[in-house]
């Protein structure tokens, strides 16, 4: 029996895990980063050991120091999350070696699977069906378009598109650096792209006796840079005689490798509906909960008694309803999804009906890596959450996923809620048609647009102005029941500024009459119903709506001065007017503003041309030089964030006169990393 069970890895899965083990009797043994020093889930645990340094490779890629930190803390079993090393085959055999349980598949068939090249040799001896491999340096112009693969890990790292030849030596580097990066394995290969081919996976189960569950499909196609964002089961492109055939495939893959525990075996499905192996996931899936959902299981649970030795029923409980699983990213989608680092002001999810775990009836999951105040860096997955929903049918479904991503209050980050809940109702998604290139077919352009559009955003600041007002009132030493800026007589208006998504100013002008009525400049018909610091209710032709208003640094009116994120409600550069975050929660969206002081401190400024780091990251290469021409759209240099490469490149055309970094630096968001300034008119464009 395990009696004290360490979790080798962070965030979600940690606190999944622990959820499962209090439920069970079981103490729990948290292993976090100087950087998760703070995180929830070093908190949760019954002990914490710390593992010197931020970067993965100097902690949780550290098998030495997870086992060294079982011993310490007294445990005997090993659960390794998923990521990290939990498809490593030397620290599942370390793990068992040094006395623990593994609480995974034998270290046999985590070797056998470790490697997508070997894996998929092996397949195709079974008789499953695979795709071609291709070397990369024997890849021809008839091959194309292929995808370059890490052959450790997963996650959509160390993964590149290529349809030129051209391409080709710049994505293989790129795929090896990341892969090193995450898995500490740089080997990559390359197979065929299918286009507007779909991603399905089988949910295995088995025990060391010889019983084996193929618990379904689940259907993960819409991917962002070849990483899933939704998941779902069962898949809407997936009847019974190929359910049969999907699970009869994962079955023999099983087989083949001696596989016990839990695992997915995942495949690519074809237009055509053939359908071909892509690797077997020995480790749990980040997507678990749907197919929990689905059976009514706790498969974390079900791991734990089979690593004990217990024996499987003889069938799983039949499947009900449909669930569907969004991944709630740090991440601006709009930006070309770059990561966002920062304090998480909020958050805060309505209508949760359980956490960690399968709802009581259907209903509404969560599954949080953090809390509200969580700091959010640049050294892992930028992952937040996952929200479940669980309904008797897919639309049913996908309407109270959509309901609690738009409630939903996630301040002081960018996040892609408002991509996915505009995917939650976009026509081609809701007819089960969405393949692995939904997000490109549909296009960002309509998908990464926010819920709140331009008449929302002067609403919003609108109310913001107006909370903040209150907040001055509430808070002065006399005469606190006036309105904000009374006169006796009409003066001129109450002027705020606040900057908005996307760098846009937004101009406020409004004043109240003797009798309270408001006049707004541009608001034509808005009528103040009530303001408080909190909350502002305004009347739009006969409709009224409620904003909810809160502060960064909370409680301050206008004068606070607190400093700008560079996320959404930040300055949006990270190194200009220090400002205060307003978030403005109200049923026409979500708004992040930042209060602008009425006179800039010249201190704050920055140099024309200047080109500043949009994240926290570490400087992997540079590719210009000072005094260089460069062109608009040029990559200059690469940043590393959450372990993915971000391409930096030049804003408009000039010359490099200032390069501030090299190669190995370490930037803060905001900093400057190079100016360019323009060409003369004399010299031209540089070409």
């Amino acid at each position: 029996m395990i009696n004290n069970l360490l979790v080798a890895n962070r965030g979600e899965i940690a606190r999944r895990v622990f959820r499962t083990c209090r439920d069970m009797g079981i103490g729990t043994v948290a292993v976090f980063s100087d950087a998760d020093a703070d995180g929830p889930h070093a908190a949760e645990a019954d002990a914490a050991v710390r593992l010197p340094g931020a970067a993965p490779a100097d902690t949780y890629l550290r098998g030495d120091l997870l086992i060294a930190a079982a011993r310490s803390a007294g445990a005997d079993a090993v659960h390794p999350g998923y990521g990290f090393l939990s498809e490593n085959a030397a620290f599942a055999r370390a793990v068992t070696d040094a006395g623990l349980v593994w609480v995974g598949p034998p270290p046999e068939a985590v070797e056998a699977m470790g490697s997508k090249i070997e894996a998929k040799k092996l397949m195709a001896r079974a008789g499953v069906p695979v795709l071609p491999e291709l070397d990369p340096d024997a890849v021809t112009e008839a091959d194309l378009p292929i995808l370059v693969k890490a052959s450790a890990g997963g996650g959509g790292r160390g993964m590149r598109v290529v349809r030129s030849l051209a391409e080709l030596p710049d994505a293989v580097a790129a795929a090896r650096r990341e892969a090193e990066s995450a898995f500490g394995d740089p080997a990559v290969f390359c197979e065929p792209l299918l286009e507007r081919a779909r991603h399905v996976e089988v949910q295995l189960l088995a025990d060391a006796h010889g019983t084996g569950w193929a618990l379904g499909e689940r259907d993960c196609s819409v991917q962002r840079r070849h990483q899933k964002i939704i998941e779902e089961a069962p898949s809407p492109a997936v009847d019974t005689a190929l359910r049969d055939r999907l699970c009869r495939a994962a079955v023999d893959a099983a087989r083949a490798i001696g596989y016990v525990g839990a695992g997915t075996v995942e495949f690519m499905l074809a237009e055509d509906g053939r359908f071909f192996f892509l690797e077997v996931n020995t480790r749990l899936q980040v997507e678990h909960p749907v197919t929990e959902c689905l059976y009514g299981l706790d498969l974390v649970r079900l791991q734990i008694e089979v690593a004990e030795g217990a024996r499987l029923p003889s069938a799983p409980p039949s499947p009900r309803g449909h669930a569907i699983e969004v991944r709630l990213y740090a991440e601006d989608p709009a930006a070309g999804w770059r990561p966002s680092g920062g304090t998480l002001r909020t958050f805060e999810v309505p209508g949760v009906d359980a956490r960690f775990r399968v709802p009581p009836e259907y209903g509404l999951r969560l599954d949080s890596g953090v809390e509200s105040g969580t700091e959010v860096g640049v050294h892992y997955d930028p992952m937040l959450a996952k929200l479940i929903a669980w309904a008797p049918t897919r639309g049913a479904a996908a309407r109270r996923l959509r309901a609690a991503l738009t409630g939903a209050r996630v301040h002081g980050l960018a996040t892609n809620r408002d991509l996915l809940a505009r995917v939650l109702a976009e026509p081609a998604f809701l007819g089960g048609h969405a393949t692995t290139g939904y997000l490109d077919e549909v296009g960002l352009d309509v998908l990464a647009a926010p819920l709140a559009g331009e008449d929302a955003v002067r609403l919003s600041a609108l109310a913001a102005a107006l909370a903040d007002a209150a907040a001055n009132r509430a808070a002065a030493p006399v005469l606190a029941g006036l309105p904000s800026g009374w006169r006796n007589l009409p003066s001129q208006p109450q002027r705020k500024s606040y900057e908005a998504p996307g760098g846009g100013t937004v101009e406020v002008a409004y004043r109240l009459s003797r009798g309270g009525t408001l006049l707004a400049e541009g608001h034509d018909g808005v009528e103040l119903v009530a303001a408080s610091p909190g909350s502002v209710t305004l009347g739009v032709a006969g409709v009224r709506y409620g904003f909810e208003v809160r502060r960064v640094p909370e409680g301050t009116g206008q004068d606070g001065t607190g400093q700008g994120g560079t996320g959404q409600g930040g300055t949006g550069q990270g190194g200009g007017t220090r400002a205060d975050e307003v978030f403005v929660d109200s049923p026409l969206g979500s708004v992040a503003l930042s209060a602008l002081p009425r006179f800039a401190d010249p201190s704050d400024l920055v140099a024309p041309g200047s080109l500043l780091a949009p994240m926290p990251g570490t400087v992997v290469r540079v590719e210009t030089e000072p005094g260089a021409a460069v062109t608009e759209g040029q990559v200059l240099l690469v940043l590393e964030a959450m372990k993915m490469e971000h391409r930096i490149a030049a804003p408009a055309g000039g010359t490099v006169a200032e390069l501030n970094v090299a190669a190995g630096r370490q930037v803060e968001a905001g900093a400057v990393l190079a100016v360019i300034a323009a060409p003369s008119t004399s010299e031209g464009n540089p070409q």
